[in-house]
């Protein structure tokens, strides 16, 4: 890295978070099978906001309260949600305009965990592109927080924060030493030439496919679907066109 370059640095799961804490940063929260893919996908199809909460608990008091809710825990919804968390199940007309309350097993707990940051976004293949470049607008640390799997590594999320990392660095105003993001680099030139076929190595893969919600792989790593990006504002998610 030169002097007076702007940091990548990628958080391979949440419980090393604390290590790369950067509140001056951009974070970029990744979930891509399947909660950050289905939250872009929300807003693509019109939703107007986006609360997200950590627990069932929060998530059920909403559901009292009148709130349509998305809900899941390993992937399967609950009993009392409106929908779990497959993207497709945000491409309804009755989520237009309307406030969804969101609880997943990995994804929400990492937007909590990183709201005190200067900027938090949600990212994934689909806002790929425009990712990339709201980022280089702002010019500000990039940290890149993978969901993971229960707080361990996962290979869809490190994956896809290679992909990014590598897209900002095309701007010379970025650098890196972070031995992750150097990682989460090489993964993604090995894997990007047929990502279908790398992607049957990752074990979030093989727990959808065993209930039967596997459906989604390939549109989750669909590039540059939409320019929109959500973005937390306070507790709550909007687009980034409503900044």
């Amino acid at each position: 890295m030169n002097a007076g370059q702007k940091k990548i640095e990628v958080c391979l799961t949440p419980s090393v978070f604390s290590e790369f804490r950067n509140d001056d940063a951009i974070v970029v929260v990744v979930d891509i099978l399947r909660a950050t893919s289905a939250i872009i996908t929300a807003f693509m199809h019109g939703v107007r906001k986006i609360i997200p909460v950590a627990t069932l608990e929060e998530a059920k008091a909403y559901k009292d309260k009148g709130y349509l809710v998305a809900a899941e825990r390993d992937g399967i919804v609950r009993d009392f949600a409106d929908f779990g968390n497959s993207p497709y199940n945000f491409q309804q007309q009755k989520i237009r305009n309307r406030e969804i309350v969101y609880s997943t097993t990995n994804g929400t707990h990492c937007i909590m965990m990183a709201r005190n940051s200067y900027r938090v976004l949600i990212g994934g293949y689909l806002n790929l592109t425009a990712l990339s470049d709201f980022i280089k607008a702002e010019q500000r640390d990039l940290l890149i927080l993978c969901a993971g799997w229960k707080n361990k590594f996962n290979l869809e999320d490190t994956l896809f924060a290679g992909a990014l990392a590598e897209k900002v660095l095309q701007d010379q105003n970025y650098g890196t030493i972070c031995d992750s993001a150097l990682a989460s680099i090489d993964l993604w030139t090995i894997a990007r030439a047929d990502m279908m076929h790398y992607i049957e190595k990752a074990a979030q893969r093989h727990r959808l496919k065993k209930n039967g919600l596997d459906d989604v792989i390939e549109y989750c790593h669909t590039p540059d679907l939409t320019a929109l990006i959500p973005v937390l504002k306070e507790n709550y998610l909007i687009s980034s066109m409503d900044l």
